[in-house]
């Protein structure tokens, strides 16, 4: 890019930066006015409570702050980091007014309503005297002879030429406004900055709720992801065996009485049906709570997964004493998962699987030394596992750059 083109993308950007700033100063000037409503309501009710009126609006004071609050938030959060909307004000009056919360908003408030208007103002004044004399050469003649002029009524106009002197005026006003404008944006959007978010705790907790609600809504999609498994599984495979054992039974019963050698074989295929039904709905079983778990340990249920795996696999677990059913049980399918895709798609030789439990975590951690480049975006079945170990309030954690090794972590809450 030469220097004139990137002269020229500097100024196309300065442009851009220039015109946010302006929208900017405009919303918050719509919120200072806002501002000086509720002051001026402040004020109403401060007046009415010396006749005993006001005391019947007090309660609506801090809801008149919060809400103007709750606009300049959401302003602030269009134009940068958002701004988290802080938890209800105290009903009551006393309570109210010694929240911290409310207190700051006061203060912004105040602030806002002086020095935001003020500021607003400005910005919008000087934008519009370089609109007004940039373009005076367009609209001069239309004015009374003793009032065209400049914005600032120094240069009389008289003739065409006057008023392309005042148009040059308007450019440089117009460079003043691309010099300030961003600035002035950017101070009048401090206070609230400063002052509106919520505290640091109630912040925390906003995000703690957002993430257990984000969790919860996993834990039950996964729910419902598990029941239609065992569903289609029952369905596609038991109960196809079952249908093909009655119809064989039936069969037989009509063969019987013609043909009892005929029958026997029916009778044989019957049989073999109903194995099979019995085979895939213990594997069904096993993979609603693995009988393992329930009557050995972790470690045991791993092992005895690790021996069906078509990849040598290693178990090495550090873990006294047993976890709840839930846990264990997320960590033996989200182990079992890891192991049917490195099985499919890594290439792996060896995989390693290690379990321990750190004070009250239950961590799991599966390392292969495949090709590497897992990705959970590609329908691999990590995605189902992160959701099924967050419904748990736990952490997982994939690191598989190309060329290996591919290492998985998960860790949950033990008595979660």
């Amino acid at each position: 890019m030469s220097t004139q083109e990137a002269r020229r993308w500097d100024l196309v950007g300065r442009l851009r930066t220039t015109v946010d700033a302006i929208e900017r100063l405009f919303g918050g000037l719509t919120t200072s006015l806002l501002a000086i409503a509720a002051l001026v309501w402040l004020a109403v009710t401060a007046a009415t409570c010396l006749v005993g009126m006001g005391l019947l609006l007090l309660p609506t004071v801090p809801r008149v702050l919060r809400a103007v609050a709750d606009r300049e938030r959401g302003r602030l959060s269009r134009w940068g980091p958002e701004i988290i909307s802080p938890a209800p004000a105290p009903a009551d009056f006393r309570a109210a007014i010694r929240d911290a919360t409310v207190q700051r908003e006061l203060g912004w408030t105040a602030i806002h309503a002086t020095a935001g208007f003020a500021l607003g103002s400005l910005g919008l004044t000087v934008t519009l005297w370089a609109v007004t004399d940039g373009t005076f050469p367009l609209w001069w003649y239309l004015l009374p002879a003793d009032q065209a002029a400049d914005t600032l009524g120094i240069l009389p106009v008289n003739d065409m030429g006057d008023a392309f002197l005042v148009s040059l005026m308007g450019v440089g006003w117009m460079v003043v406004v691309m010099a300030i404008i961003p600035i002035v944006a950017r101070v009048q959007a401090w206070p609230g900055r400063q002052l509106l978010p919520p505290d640091p705790a109630s912040t925390d907790l906003a995000l703690r709720v957002a993430h257990l609600t984000a969790t919860r809504a996993a834990a039950l999609d996964a729910h419902t992801t598990e029941l239609r498994r065992i569903e289609r599984s029952l369905h596609d495979g038991t109960q196809n065996r079952l249908v093909a054992v009655n119809v064989l039974l039936g069969a037989a019963r009509r063969a019987l009485a013609r043909d009892p050698a005929a029958a026997d074989a029916i009778l044989g295929n019957a049989q073999d049906a109903a194995e099979q039904a019995l085979t895939e709905l213990r594997g069904v079983v096993r993979t609603i709570l693995p009988p393992v778990l329930t009557d050995r340990s972790l470690p045991d249920a791993l092992t005895s997964l690790a021996t069906t795996s078509p990849v040598p696999c290693l178990i090495e677990a550090d873990v006294p004493g047993r976890a709840a059913a839930s846990v264990e049980a997320t960590v033996y399918f989200a182990v079992a998962e890891t192991l049917t895709n490195i099985a499919k798609h890594s290439g792996a030789k060896q995989v390693r699987v290690l379990l321990r439990r750190d004070d009250d975590r239950l961590w799991a951690q599966i390392i292969d030394d495949g090709k590497g480049g897992a990705d959970e975006r590609s329908g691999s079945g990590l995605a189902g596992i992160r959701r099924r170990v967050e419904a748990h309030d736990g952490t997982f954690a994939l690191a598989s750059p190309a060329g290996g090794p591919t290492i998985l972590t998960v860790s949950l809450p033990c008595g979660s």
